[in-house]
């Protein structure tokens, strides 16, 4: 819970980015500098950073917001400073995957109230782990 002159609030998204194409673009080393982007960027929008997990085509972003934010101008923000970031300190290893300056899709997830947060972090903290596999749908027995 977060609190201003005259109000108390707390306020969760769920965002998740995915990169261009989903081309599995985002390395762990290029993770890591995408999580202190991340909270580095949401900070100065008064916004916290609760959590963050990705794999090697999208991120996912648990975060606390201050009630007066715009959230487009904020997603929009986060997209365009992270992807700025990144092509600067990776240039040589995105220039492989698409000579045009992209780096996030232009659509995004954002999710307010659905799973409780600690489900978001389970399944955010379970990112990049063996992936199980799946079972086939049970189909009734033909009539």
């Amino acid at each position: 819970m977060m609190s201003a002159s005259h109000a108390v609030y707390s306020l969760r998204l769920h965002i998740v980015f995915v990169t261009k194409y989903r081309r599995k673009t985002l390395t762990p080393e290029l993770l890591a500098a995408l999580h202190e982007a991340f909270a580095d960027i949401l900070g100065a929008w008064r916004c916290t950073l609760m959590e963050f997990g990705g794999e090697a085509d999208h991120v996912h972003l648990p975060v606390g917001i201050h009630p007066a934010l715009n959230l487009s101008i904020l997603i929009n923000h986060l997209k365009s400073a992270s992807a700025r970031r990144m092509r600067n300190r990776f240039a040589d290893h995105l220039r492989k995957f698409d000579w045009k300056p992209y780096f996030w899709h232009r659509a995004y997830y954002i999710g307010v109230g659905g799973p409780s947060l600690d489900t978001v972090k389970r399944y955010v903290a379970a990112q990049g782990t063996q992936e199980k596999p799946r079972q086939a749908a049970k189909r009734p027995p033909p009539a």
